[in-house]
């Protein structure tokens, strides 16, 4: 037998190595991990979903095991191993993979937590009820059917796809040199958007913005900041940050606790919850005592219960900095555009999904007017044989042989053969009048039909309206509201009260500088005379200083006896029970440590037009615009100089052209007009307001209010009400005019505030007693009058502060 003989041909193995890998990159590009722009799919999902359709496991039948479908994707179509099919498949059924899933599941496939799908032989499947408008029409000659693997079968190209796919569901991917990472979106927007472009394509891609808002992730959760989503939108590639969705609660136990309920798109529940456990172990993020999966069949709740005197604005702070609680999901939209991949934004995406859709509308259009036009062509020889029935009978009845009786009757009518052989295949019972009528009728019925689809296939305008139309019904049947939360950017550094309950909070200041909130609801009210109930458990000689009551939303003004400004919200305040010590103030401002607060006041907002109308011991007062002190925050700002011996007593909220009263501990009080204390700068010292007699004090100041009173409360528990109309005007720096008779038995003034006779305020002892009582309760009297017994002290006791409680319009 001769030796075979060959030629070697020399190729350098550089060439060699880059056409092979080149080949290899190829066809992973276009066969395995890119979708196609035009139907949203992967092939290996394309070939799933038409083989569970040839299979009918429509979404009214029964269910198959997913073995046997991925056999048949296996065997017929996609021949790259078992376990990626099932993969896919599994996630075409998984509710929190896709915003619209295209897979009924029967059985385990996985969950959030991470948790992997039963095997194959377990498991069960068919399609959604929306995947078939996937399919929908595909044997209506609306797509290209391309041999398969092995040149045996025939398989579809792309699916005619009446769902814009790609939009709602989005697809990641990894290719070789290339990946694509496009994001879910809510059907009834795309719906809308496609609809805007079709009605004007020549719309700016910055306008399909009003339609689609963002990414709506089937986990939900919610997208800080509108720049990742514009640039995703406009350019093809972005990075947008999810965070998770949560709320603050307070537990039976009096504790506080972060509720996590959405958290963000991909993120895996169980590593989520190790990666927390571990940083609370390692100490990295404190304040955390418990941690706990309450999730079930109704939804997510993870629960962070947190320490007491824990702040829960710091603690949800660090668990997005440092846990997938938030994430950032970089977009890049890379689709297969002909075959070629290519980075698409959102006008293109939507141009290249109506282009396909309008082919396939003249497509399905071209098919059905050709299988009407041949309806026609038959039911018109058969109205002819119907209106010549008698002759037709005899020439077929004359005929020796079919053929002979099919040629007569061509030869005769002048007819088709289909048309002949149609009457000759005719039965008898269609020569009852009834069924004569119905071919009549079903003539006309396709003449209109085919008059209709040439008018279609004439109008492209005709053509793209069917397509807007079968969009919008698509939305209308199986769109849903949106998940995702979408924040503007101006919004993106959003304050945690927007999570906390509005509620009114009874804040109290120690001499020895503790600090803490409890809810007004702690207190019942209580007669006049009462004794109150216990505020907090004072150590030594510490005795409370300040009480004041403010919404947890709103901002806290320290100043401080050096005359320094600093802020806080009211819910940063660590809450306490009643016999509670508190914080520390100085763990939560940086005040020096021969500072103490002298002054607090509530504000809602440092950017409106109020100012601050500062009073100190000796008599001294200025105006201060409120949005100077905006920079304070915890550490500090000047809001007043301030002379040796002298500190500040009282700030108040004011708007610049009222009246404000002064009060001394020895019972004067000074009404004047704002107006008189201009508006100064943080460093300035003030002017004099009011002439003090020797060893005399300013003990308070308060805004004239209309219809309200003055309440004084001397330090013994003595106070009453008076109508501001007992005082008449004078000018800042004269003595005023008797407010309160002091004695030995009442005390010298301790407190002057502004109240409604529905009012109910709270006063503070010295060693934390609190009690809260009508302002109807104390006895409206005169200027000389001494009062009566507001609340009943103990010898070593005496009234430091009162404040009211806002009602409900307040």
């Amino acid at each position: 037998m001769a030796q075979l003989q060959g030629k070697v041909i020399p190729i350098p193995i550089e060439d060699e190595i880059k056409n092979s890998y080149l080949n290899y990159a190829m066809s992973v590009i276009v066969s395995r991990a890119l979708p196609d722009a035009r139907d949203g799919l992967k092939p290996v999902q394309r070939r799933i979903l038409y083989a569970m359709y040839e299979m009918g496991l429509r979404h009214d039948r029964a269910y198959k095991k997913c073995g046997r479908i991925v056999g048949d994707v296996l065997g017929k179509y996609h021949p790259h191993g078992d376990q990626s099919i099932y993969d896919a498949l599994v996630r075409l059924a998984q509710d929190f993979s896709l915003r619209y899933p295209m897979v009924i599941g029967q059985g385990n496939f996985g969950s959030v937590d991470g948790d992997p799908p039963a095997a194959m032989r377990y498991t069960e499947a068919k399609l959604q009820k929306i995947a078939e408008e996937m399919l929908k029409d595909i044997n209506k000659e609306t797509v290209d059917f391309i041999p398969n693997y092995d040149d045996s079968l025939k398989e579809p190209s792309v699916l005619p796809a009446a769902v814009p796919y790609l939009l709602v569901n989005g697809v990641s991917g990894i290719a070789v040199g290339m990946a694509t990472n496009m994001a879910p979106h809510n059907l009834n927007e795309v719906a809308k958007a496609i609809s805007a472009y079709i009605k004007n394509p020549n719309i700016k891609d910055k306008e399909l913005l009003k339609y689609i808002k963002g990414p709506d992730f089937p986990t939900g959760g919610i997208i800080y900041g509108l720049k990742g989503i514009r640039s995703s939108y406009l350019t093809g590639k972005g990075a947008i940050t999810v965070r998770a969705r949560f709320t603050l609660e307070t537990l039976r136990s009096g504790k506080d606790a972060i509720i996590v309920t959405e958290i963000p798109y991909a993120v895996n529940k169980t590593n989520l919850l190790e990666k927390i456990a571990s940083l609370v172990k390692d100490k990295k993020i404190d304040g955390i005592s418990e941690i706990r999966d309450e999730s079930d069949r109704n939804g997510m709740r993870i629960v962070f219960e947190l320490k007491r005197g824990a702040i829960p604005k710091v603690i949800i702070n660090r668990l997005f900095k440092m846990t997938p609680l938030q994430t950032v999901f970089y977009v890049n939209n890379v689709a297969l555009v002909d075959g070629r991949p290519k980075t698409l934004t959102l006008k293109e995406l939507i141009k290249y999904f109506v282009d396909h859709r309008q082919e396939i509308v003249i497509r399905r259009a071209k098919y059905d007017l050709k299988k009407a036009e041949e309806r026609a062509h038959i039911l018109e020889g058969l109205k002819i044989a119907l209106d010549n029935i008698d002759e037709v009978i005899a020439i077929i009845k004359k005929s020796r042989t079919v053929d002979t009786a099919r040629t007569n009757l061509i030869k005769r009518f002048s007819l088709s053969e289909r048309q002949a052989q149609a009457i000759l295949d005719m039965r008898l019972q269609k020569l009852t009048s009834l069924e004569t009528r119905k071919i009549v009728e079903e003539l006309q019925a396709t003449l209109k039909l085919i008059a209709e689809l040439k008018a279609l296939l004439a109008s492209e305008e005709k053509i793209l309206q069917v397509v807007k139309e079968e969009t919008l019904k698509i939305a209308e049947d199986y769109g849903d509201d949106r998940r995702t939360e979408i924040v503007p950017e101006e919004a993106e550094n959003l304050d945690i009260e927007d999570l906390i309950q509005k509620e009114d909070m009874v804040v109290i200041i120690s001499k020895d500088g503790f600090i803490k909130r409890m809810p007004v609801s702690a207190y019942r009210r209580q007669g006049r005379g009462g004794r109150g109930l216990s505020g907090g458990k004072l150590n030594g000689d510490d005795a409370v200083t300040h009480l004041f009551i403010a919404s947890t939303h709103d901002y806290i003004l320290f100043l401080s006896n050096e005359g320094k400004a600093y802020y806080l919200k009211v819910h940063e305040i660590p809450e306490g029970s009643r016999i509670a010590r508190g914080k520390i103030i100085r763990s939560l401002i940086q005040m020096s440590p021969d500072e103490d607060v002298s002054a607090v006041v509530a504000i809602s907002s440092f950017e409106s037009d109020d100012f601050l109308f500062l009073v100190t011991a000796k008599g001294y007062a200025k105006r201060l615009d409120i949005s100077t002190l905006s920079n304070a925050k915890t550490r500090g700002v000047n809001a007043i100089s301030l002379d040796n011996g002298d500190y500040l007593v009282d700030a108040l909220l004011t708007k610049g052209n009222g009246e404000v009263v002064l009060v001394s501990r020895g019972g004067y009080a000074l009404r004047c007009k704002e107006e008189h204390f201009r508006v100064m700068g943080r460093t300035a010292r003030g002017v004099s307001a009011m002439n003090l007699s020797a060893g005399d004090e300013i003990c308070g100041a308060a805004l004239v209010e209309k219809d309200k009173y003055l309440l004084l409360v001397s330090s013994y528990g003595y106070g009453k009400r008076l109508s501001f109309e007992q005082f008449s005007p004078h000018g800042r720096a004269t003595k005023g005019q008797i407010a309160y008779k002091v004695s030995e038995k009442t005390g010298e003034l301790a407190a002057a505030i502004s109240v409604d006779y529905k009012d109910d305020i709270m006063v503070v002892t010295a060693q934390g007693n609190i009690i809260k009582m009508a302002v109807k309760d104390v006895s409206e009297m005169g200027r000389q009058a001494s009062g009566v017994k507001v609340v009943n002290i103990d010898n070593a006791d005496y009234a430091v502060s009162v404040d009211r409680i806002a009602r409900d319009k307040d």
